[in-house]
């Protein structure tokens, strides 16, 4: 998630040109020798600084990356640097110009002016951008056995300032490997969310009643819901955190604190902290509006401390103070959960056997049975919190606006649907049920795909490493283009139109490296299952309920960054009852 910023605080370099232009795209004779990073090609610092400053380019980085556009020639042994190739390819990318909004223009101008691989620098620091699927592949398949991130984080340096614990999401090397091995078991294998269906399954179900009551609010259609993403942020959240509900409680299936006035009773424990915040309720508690608005203000303030020198900060105090206030309110949140869960279990009889993670058993549960230290599991708690929001919320959003769009697909989708119900049935689906709905996978992964949470993600080499044409040394700092990869039309043809279908089968199979949503490898995301899960639970109790349809006379919504790719505006959608 932070490596996003990156792409902010390493720019610009010295503007060249490469040698030849097909070099520039990655075309080359291949009994060339390698070269330098002296031979990457770059954008001037002026005309960089130009468009991030005064033409928006901070809400836009994921535009300014550098696309590749004919990556699969690029990966051919028999493609040449001529003049030719270069024709072909402008004429292509020029094609998809005339079919994409204009705001793609600057990624598009990045790709024809450098190609898959360029360099930049902001002072002392160089970057290399990587752009092109087979590259990716080639770089994270010389991973050594403790990937490392950029470092160079404002919040790792508001971990060392406040003398907290980093979590999984800021932690490097030794440290970082010890926490992934203890959270991997309870989160990584297949099995592992399948675990927590049925405490979301509750969660869900609140959403879809908050989403009946939230209609007609405001001017517009009565079934119109607004700002469906502040929704789904807190159902992001709640899913993070689910109630103790269930088989334990004894309550009607869906009750839950807050839809009977009853308090949650102790039973199961469930994914994070096993208690619910109340984001779903009609009254949100003050203390998790105050958290709700810190992890939305976090983004926005670590975006603009990248953006500014550190001299700058005395200048300008506003993003970093901003940016601390943000975390601390955080920790505080997250440390009184904590503490509750810690005084929980200091009472528990130590005779009573510990409950495993059969039963479903909280990760704060399994870190102070593994007696990690107190600030360890405080600031994993908080960054997890922090890092599980987004992915629900935003893919689930957009995956709601595109269904909105496109009817037909919305249509086979509830067909699919109740038809793995059966006719009548008021059930909803497992989650192995849900693992065996096609076309709801693939709408998920077609929305990763147009919408990826993290637009670009980061490596520094512990070695060198051979990328394309290039040596790169080793603690070069290494942005992986993952918003230009996945809308490559050499890998997805229409790349910027919303089709399911390319997943199951239809048209040319894409490079497995041009989208990777959730990272690769050792440095993937942890609670990819968990987020795979609750979208799919989320999209397929919504669709069973409600025909999701567009507002009147809106127009489209184009994605922005903020840390992670958000929409530009509200999105607002009409829930119609089935």
């Amino acid at each position: 998630m932070t490596q996003t910023l990156k792409i902010v605080s390493r720019v610009f370099h010295r503007g060249r040109w490469a040698p030849e232009l097909g070099a520039s795209l990655g075309y080359r004779e291949y009994d060339s020798a390698r070269r330098s990073l002296a031979d990457i090609p770059g954008p001037s610092t002026p005309s960089f600084l130009a468009e991030l400053f005064c033409k928006g380019g901070l809400s836009r980085l994921h535009e300014l990356q550098p696309g590749s556009r004919e990556g699969a020639e690029a990966r051919s042994s028999q493609a040449q640097s001529t003049p030719l190739v270069w024709a072909q390819v402008k004429l292509k990318v020029l094609a998809q110009v005339s079919k994409c909004p204009l705001r793609l223009l600057p990624q598009v101008q990045g790709a024809a002016r450098f190609g898959p691989v360029w360099l930049a620098s902001f002072g002392t620091v160089r970057t290399v951008y990587v752009a092109a699927p087979a590259l990716v592949e080639e770089l994270l398949r010389q991973e050594g056995p403790q990937p490392e991130r950029c470092s160079f984080s404002p919040w790792t340096e508001h971990r060392r300032r406040c003398q907290r614990a980093c979590g999984l999401l800021t932690a490097e090397g030794e440290e970082w490997q010890r926490l992934r091995s203890l959270l991997a078991p309870l989160l990584l294998r297949p099995q592992a969310a399948a675990r927590y269906t049925g405490t979301l399954d509750h969660v869900v179900r609140d959403l879809v009643r908050r989403l009946r009551g939230q209609r007609g609010r405001g001017t517009g259609p009565p079934a119109l819901v607004r700002d469906v993403a502040g929704e789904f942020y807190k159902f992001g959240l709640e899913g993070e955190c689910p109630d103790r509900a269930g088989r334990a409680s004894g309550r009607p299936a869906g009750a839950s604190r807050g839809s009977d006035g009853a308090p949650s009773r102790p039973g199961i424990a469930a994914v994070l902290l096993g208690s619910r915040l109340g984001c779903l309720e009609a009254q949100v508690p003050p203390d998790t509006e105050t958290f709700i608005r810190a992890v939305g203000s976090v983004f926005v303030s670590t975006l603009l401390t990248m953006a500014m020198p550190q001299w700058l900060r005395h200048l300008v105090p506003g993003p970093w103070g901003r940016l601390c206030r943000d975390w601390d309110q955080m920790f505080a949140f997250a440390q009184r959960h904590v503490e509750r869960r810690e005084a929980e279990a200091a009472m528990r009889n130590r005779g009573q056997p510990e409950e495993d993670l059969e039963s479903g058993a909280h990760l704060t549960h399994f870190l102070f049975r593994e007696e990690l230290p107190a600030q360890s599991i405080l600031g994993n708690v908080t960054e997890l919190l922090l890092a599980g929001v987004d992915t629900v919320s935003n893919t689930l959003s957009w995956a709601l606006y595109e269904l909105s769009r496109h009817p037909e697909v919305q249509t086979a989708l509830y067909s699919e649907i109740t038809a793995a119900l059966g006719p009548g049935s008021s059930a909803h689906p497992s989650a192995t049920v849900l693992s065996q709905l096609p076309l709801l996978k693939a709408v998920v992964k077609e929305v990763l795909r147009l919408y990826p949470v993290v637009p670009g993600n980061s490596r520094v080499p512990d070695k060198d490493i051979h990328v394309g044409d290039y040596i790169i040394p080793k603690n070069t700092l290494v942005t992986l283009c993952h918003y230009a990869t996945s809308r490559d039309p050499a890998q997805f043809p229409e790349p910027n139109s919303f089709r399911p279908a390319r997943w199951l089968g239809e048209g040319p199979t894409p490079h497995p490296f041009a989208s990777l949503p959730f990272g690769f490898g050792k440095r993937s995301c942890m609670g990819r299952r968990l987020a795979e899960l609750e979208l799919q639970m989320a999209l397929a109790q919504i669709l069973t309920h409600f025909e999701v349809q567009p507002e009147p006379g809106a127009a489209p919504i184009r994605p922005m960054t903020r840390t992670v790719l958000v929409p530009e505006r509200s999105i607002n959608l009409q829930f119609l009852d089935r």
